[in-house]
């Protein structure tokens, strides 16, 4: 995979060359995973089940891109720990340090899963660009011990150069039974300007996005064909104001039921 070199466009042309290229290997190599992670979402929550999605650090935005906002609908239930993912403060109490010294501790996946239950149905979908942190290998580790299907979110070449954070000496491919690939490039970052010995602009948040609402418009055809349409959130200039409201409460309560066992 190329990484993006300096040309005779902008920084800024450079990273929508980037960002294009990124969806041209989405659309040409992840066609087929993401029609299967599709299709086994689909089919858990068919049957009553969850899929419940983990992500740390950045990955954090690609479980709130599946639920919940416009265009989404209940199935998917984002497990986000504020102590991995609240980045805002960057130093000080609740700082960036504090966050990847815990994303390093082996143990706590175990600990955030016991405090939900799972069901038979249920799936786990592990984001992580590196694929090769201690704390989502960790839940991804305790969730197969737990019987779930796990699925993952990599970018392949960045888990590539990536050293295992886990003493199991895993990444993520290692213990998941599917692996997607956001298709970054290795490091993240991908623009490259003459002076500045650092790359700048990660990409991953692009392939992420797209691939997550890729499995989403195919799960909600999914269940549209299996004779549960879901409640989508949908905005009032498609629909009104008052069937906005409506469909809202509709799938608050929906996402409420299902989750309720938790």
């Amino acid at each position: 995979m190329t990484e993006q070199n300096p040309s005779s466009n902008s920084p800024g042309l450079s990273y929508l060359q980037g960002a294009r290229a990124i969806l041209d290997r989405v659309e040409s190599t992840q066609a087929e995973a993401i029609a299967e992670c599709a299709r086994r979402c689909g089919e858990a929550i068919l049957a009553g089940g969850l899929v419940h999605m983990f992500g740390s650090g950045h990955s954090r935005m690609a479980l709130e891109e599946m639920f919940p906002r416009y265009g989404s609908f209940p199935g998917f239930h984002p497990i986000v720990e504020l102590s991995v993912t609240f980045h805002n403060q960057v130093v000080g109490a609740n700082g960036q340090r504090q966050a990847m010294f815990i994303e390093r501790t082996e143990g706590l996946g175990a600990v955030i899963l016991r405090n939900f239950e799972f069901g038979p149905h249920d799936l786990m979908w592990a984001v992580s660009t590196s694929g090769a942190g201690a704390l989502v290998v960790d839940v991804a580790l305790e969730a197969k011990r737990l019987g779930l299907p796990v699925m993952a979110l990599i970018s392949v070449e960045h888990c590539r150069v990536s050293s295992a954070g886990h003493s199991s000496g895993k990444k993520l491919p290692d213990v998941a039974d599917l692996v997607l690939d956001n298709c970054a490039v290795a490091g993240d970052a991908m623009v490259h300007i003459d002076g500045l010995r650092y790359p700048v602009g990660p990409g991953s948040t692009i392939g992420n996005t797209a691939i997550i609402n890729a499995v989403k418009c195919e799960v909600a055809r999914i269940l549209t064909e299996g004779g549960q349409p879901p409640y989508v959130l949908t905005h009032s200039h498609f629909i009104g104001a008052e069937a906005s409201k409506e469909v809202f409460d509709l799938a608050y309560d929906d996402y409420r039921r299902r989750v309720r066992r938790l």
